[in-house]
């Protein structure tokens, strides 16, 4: 796995509730190889509470623990499993949560180094695909999906957002097509809803 395969999909420490519904984000996807693996999820990374540390921590036994970071004995799909840090940054501990592929040698360590990266930079501003990720990962399930047979084959099992088209009404459309007025209207909403 690369380092690009790694991706923060949600901005802001994420409350339980979030925290479940991050864990179900690909619920609706296409029953498809990569969702079986779990590759959907590999890579997936955000930040939560202490308190969402400790619960999850308590649930299970850990499959491993190493120093500040354990992995959940249960695995998402194929060799996908939750990985749980708790990082030292900036005078304070922050929480993160991350699927990991336990076949890749090392990738719960690159990940942390990943995450520590991203969080200690001085500017926070978000990339067009981190943009994507918190916009998918904080729509509700009922205005996102997935393209279907009605698009054309390049897009199919791509996901999708119900967005405000005007006098148009809601109009369905890809996620990666999301303008950059949409992708502002977006992303500075707590849960966008056809914006």
């Amino acid at each position: 796995m690369t380092s690009a395969s790694f991706r923060k999909i949600f901005q802001g420490v994420a409350t339980r509730r979030q925290m479940f519904e991050l864990f179900d984000r690909h619920a609706q996807a296409p029953m498809s190889k990569a969702r079986y693996t779990g590759r959907l999820y590999d890579g997936e990374w955000f930040e939560i509470g202490r308190a969402e540390y400790d619960y999850m921590f308590e649930i299970l036994p850990p499959l491993w623990m190493r120093g500040e970071m354990f992995a959940m004995r249960e695995f998402m799909a194929g060799s996908i499993t939750s990985v749980f840090f708790a990082l030292g940054m900036n005078g304070r501990i922050r929480y993160f949560h991350g699927y990991c592929d336990m076949l890749a040698k090392g990738s719960a360590e690159r990940l942390r180094d990943i995450i520590r990266a991203r969080e200690r930079q001085p500017e926070l501003a978000m990339s067009r695909a981190e943009q994507l990720d918190h916009i998918w990962s904080t729509t509700p399930a009922d205005y996102r999906g997935y393209a279907g047979e009605g698009w054309l084959e390049q897009h199919r099992d791509k996901p999708t957002i119900l967005i405000n088209g005007g006098a148009r009404g809601a109009v369905l459309t890809l996620l990666e097509d999301l303008s950059p007025q949409h992708l502002q209207r977006l992303a500075s909403l707590a849960e966008p809803v056809a914006a």
